[in-house]
């Protein structure tokens, strides 16, 4: 789901990964669609491999996501412009064992930034993926039975 979807230091918002060049990528702002070249001297973080810091070990972002994704039933959240109080009770809310000595009001402002862009681009599909994923192992089961059966 979060696949391709890049975070390039010193730009803001998120980007698309559209293609790999000789010495960069080329990427595609979510925001207004310009593309543009990142290179390697850029750090560029890819969504689905960035984790939040709890006090039993990390957490996928992309389970945070899902978390606040099911709290506001699919719509955006809270300004990422509230009180330092405010962004600090809301994720408590959504991963009450994030590590508040680790996790930073600016990380928390992050999160929420991409996930109301993501949300305004209509990139997640939790239900629907988890719908296709049921669906795939149950064919899969299926065949499986079918093969045995020959």
């Amino acid at each position: 789901m979060l696949k391709g979807i890049l975070s390039v230091s010193g730009q803001s918002g998120l980007y698309k990964m559209i293609s790999q060049a000789k010495n960069s990528i080329i990427v595609e702002s979510l925001v207004d669609g310009k593309r543009m070249p990142a290179y390697a001297t850029s750090r560029i973080s890819a969504l689905e491999d960035i984790s939040i810091f709890t006090e039993q070990g990390d957490v996928k972002l992309v389970e945070v996501f899902k978390n606040i994704y099911e709290k506001e039933v699919g719509k955006e959240t809270i300004s990422h412009k509230s009180s330092a109080n405010e962004l600090k009770s809301y994720f408590v809310q959504v991963l009450p064992d994030y590590d508040k000595d680790r996790v930073y009001v600016s990380d928390i402002k992050k999160v929420i930034i991409w996930y109301n862009l993501l949300v305004d681009k209509d990139i997640f599909k939790f239900g629907e993926e988890e719908e296709t994923t049921a669906k795939e192992n149950t064919e899969n089961e299926n065949t499986e039975k079918e093969e045995t059966k020959d």
